[in-house]
């Protein structure tokens, strides 16, 4: 019967594959794919706001990595809304203060309560005819997909090598 040496070191080696291939090319072949889309998505759109506010972040769990482009809280992420998917026509009126019952707009020389749109009182209320839809993310999926996935792959050709897994030379962290 013939004997084998070294069954226990490949066996380990098989076993801790799966955790390295993840923490070492995985995760970064998917930050490699979603920079795509994130860039894109900048590009489109029309807000410095927005642009500062979107991030990327990745996940990994029970073996499955996913990214997510998002938009920061705040009110980059108030303006990326409106301009992924407009807005209807809306009435805008003087907010009460739930405080003291206080008008929360100024008060016009006549006494009245009046807001200002550009240095001019309007009026207690205003029709706003809505805002068209200027999408910026859904494109930067649609059209930059097939690049993203083609750098993922890219990202995972260059760090597996027939001499083994070549140690990512991207930071584990996410964009922020």
């Amino acid at each position: 019967m013939p004997t084998v040496r070294g069954g226990a070191a490949v066996r380990r080696y098989i076993a801790q594959l799966p955790s390295e291939l993840e923490r070492k090319v995985l995760r970064g072949a998917a930050r490699a794919g979603g920079r795509i889309i994130l860039d894109d998505a900048k590009d489109r759109s029309i807000s410095s706001d927005v642009d500062e506010a979107l991030v990327m972040r990745t996940k990994a769990e029970a073996g499955r990595i996913t990214v997510k482009i998002t938009v920061r809280k705040g009110w980059g992420r108030a303006i990326a809304n409106w301009l992924e998917y407009g807005t209807d026509a809306h009435f805008i009126s003087i907010a009460k203060d739930e405080r003291g019952g206080k008008s929360v707009a100024r008060i016009n020389a006549t006494t009245k309560r009046s807001m200002i749109i550009g240095g001019q009182f309007v009026g207690e209320t205003v029709f706003h005819p809505g805002a068209r839809p200027h999408p910026f993310l859904r494109p930067a999926l649609d059209i930059k997909g097939a690049e993203a996935i083609a750098a993922a792959q890219s990202f995972i050709n260059a760090h597996v090598t027939r001499s083994g897994i070549v140690a990512s030379a991207e930071p584990e962290g996410d964009d922020e």
